[in-house]
């Protein structure tokens, strides 16, 4: 029986004993750690923080980059009945020292000196805190080593050899395993308390309608501090699937290739700049490979069309799409390692001609839907039920409706009991019984969940028309000469939007037409540069309303900042900070 993350890991152990369970980067090759390693690197850590004074309810920071040691710092704090605050590396020391003062945390623990420069800046100010634990084999002053803590750790099971076995049974369904803190895209961040039951529901039904098997190998890179990455990895450790760490996001590329996944879970930023990459690549390519490449397409999206529906392939289109595998899906594969069953994608709305386009192509993308506050996953699409264009149905034993107004609510075991220390902001969120979601969508008349945008971000114009700014920035972010886009035009009269270019082909494009200029903000300045991104945009959305279509843009010199605010570290824009920051520039574009 699993019913909590520790009950779940000494399955693995027992169940699935492999000589790669984790595999990460260390001088240039990847490093295999068996299960046996894994187990005893857990326990031992485990003990050590017992030995150093935690006890079950104890709060813990993990500050560090993703690896084996985020997740097995986590899997011991969890065997132990404590709670794990997770925090993204990307945040400021002030915004890291409000999550540990909230929080309430005992002990932190943090990976390499980058991030301890962070902490020593706070660590004065830090006073509840017990105790600070490395990932370094040298510990800064003030800090222990992991090494020393399993030290602590292997002395305390020579006193108590069942110790750990004793701890891990004594945690329950019912007890708090996570604070995860969210966002915060509009206001102070929020502690979402997560139970071992939260997890290891969502975990189990994630399990019954996703193929996953002992067989598989996993790329991780999303931050394991994202609830996401943190839920299906330890879907991964309960199916017994290999784990290996990307180095990085700017790695990606070349650790695909160096693992070759089967699986791996992305955000539609990922996979937004794979197509940008393909298509460029077909665009300046060669008359005769553009028109191989389309031909290819052409034949992978009627090919994918009726697998969908199930219908039988004629046999001349199953023979052109065997050629357009060989000439073109097959070198693009390649790049992902060529052995990827199927991705799947979460964290925002994934572009439809996307997730056509990676399935023409034999690369399955299953998209999802979920929050923080539901341990995260809600709806989910499946092999047996895979509709683009919607984030797919409610995973067993989650329910779904919609209010009247059109936002969705969600109850079942997978819902938060709240957040840490805020009784009015949970009271508002968890009402009847149900989540309100703080989303619009509607369930069509299969059961798919469709995401028009988030409750508070749709656009009211001065005409009254409502408009989804998401689905408008979703359609922007695929165009080659665009990296990032937010719609604004709240009570105006017209829909507008901050255009963040892709500057390496906009320097290209202005050699081509004689355009001088000296840097981007010198480039962006120029009304031919303006005039031409109005008319791409114009040209990329022929199917909006008439209300919805961008009339005017202003074009930024940077893209946005985790630092300046602008974005969250799971990269969601904050839109009230980034429209007050370019506030005069919005305003210039309706003076007249």
């Amino acid at each position: 029986m699993v019913d909590t993350i520790a009950q779940l890991f000494l399955n693995t152990v027992k169940s699935y004993p492999k000589d790669d369970l984790f595999l990460y980067k260390k001088e240039e090759a990847y490093i295999p750690m068996s299960t046996q390693a894994v187990s005893e690197w857990v326990k031992y850590f485990a003990l050590g923080l017992r030995a150093l004074g935690a006890t079950a309810g104890d709060k813990l920071i993990i500050l560090a980059e993703n690896s084996p040691f985020w997740l097995m710092t986590d899997v011991s704090n969890l065997c132990i009945g404590g709670i794990s605050v997770p925090i993204y590396t990307s945040l400021m020391p002030e915004q890291i020292k409000y999550i540990i003062d909230n929080s309430d945390a005992k002990i932190v623990v943090c990976s390499s000196p980058e991030l301890w420069d962070k902490v020593k800046d706070i660590k004065d100010d830090l006073t509840k805190v017990n105790a600070f634990i490395t990932f370094q084999t040298e510990a800064p002053p003030g800090t222990k080593t992991v090494a020393e803590v399993q030290a602590k750790g292997k002395e305390l099971e020579t006193e108590q050899p069942a110790l750990f076995e004793k701890l891990a049974g004594e945690v329950r369904p019912s007890d708090v395993a996570s604070i995860i803190y969210t966002s915060g895209t509009t206001g102070v961040p929020k502690g979402v308390m997560l139970t071992h039951n939260n997890f290891i529901s969502n975990v189990k039904a994630v399990d019954e309608v996703i193929p996953f098997s002992p067989e598989d190998t996993a790329l991780s890179f999303l931050p394991l501090s994202h609830v996401l990455e943190r839920m299906v990895s330890f879907v991964y450790l309960y199916e017994g699937i290999s784990i290996g760490y990307a180095e990085s996001i700017e790695t990606l590329g070349v650790n695909l290739t160096e693992i070759r996944p089967t699986l791996m879970v992305a955000v539609p930023r990922i996979f937004e700049k794979i197509y940008a990459a393909v298509i460029d690549n077909v665009l300046t390519s060669s008359s005769l490979k553009r028109k191989i490449f389309f031909w290819a397409a052409k034949i992978g999206k009627e090919y994918g069309r009726l697998q969908l529906l199930g219908d039988p392939i004629p046999g001349a289109l199953g023979f052109k799409h065997k050629v357009a595998h060989k000439l073109v899906f097959s070198k693009i594969i390649a790049k992902t390692g060529g052995n990827v069953r199927f991705f799947v994608s979460g964290g925002a709305a994934l572009s439809k001609d996307i997730a056509e386009f990676f399935y023409a192509m034999g690369l399955v993308v299953l998209e999802g839907y979920g929050l923080t506050e539901t341990s995260p996953v809600i709806t989910a699409n499946t092999f047996d039920h895979l509709k683009f264009g919607s984030v797919g149905q409610p995973v067993p034993g989650v329910e779904v409706k919609i209010a009247d107004d059109g936002e969705i609510l969600t109850k079942g075991p997978h819902v938060m009991p709240g957040y840490y220390k805020m009784e009015a902001e949970t009271a508002e969120t968890l009402k009847g019984g149900w989540l309100y979601t703080g989303d619009i969508g509607y369930l069509d008349e299969q059961g798919f969940l469709v995401i028009t945008d988030r409750k508070k971000d749709i656009i009211v114009t001065a005409g009254g028309k409502n408009v989804a700014p998401q689905a408008i920035e979703n359609i922007l972010k695929i165009h080659p000469f665009i990296e990032g886009a937010v719609v604004v035009g709240d009570k105006r009269k017209f829909i507008s939007a901050l255009i963040v270019p892709n500057f390496e082909k906009l320097a290209e494009y202005a050699k081509t037409k004689d355009i001088s200029f000296t840097d981007n903000a010198d480039l962006i300045s120029k009304a031919e540069i303006v005039q031409y991104y109005e008319q791409e945009i114009d040209k990329a959305t022929p199917d909006l309303a008439s209300y919805e279509k961008v009339k005017k843009v202003v074009l930024l010199d940077r893209d946005f900042e985790i630092e300046k605010g602008e974005i969250t570290p799971s990269l969601k824009i904050k839109r009230n900070i980034v429209e007050d920051k370019y506030k005069e520039r919005i305003d210039a574009l309706y003076q007249e």
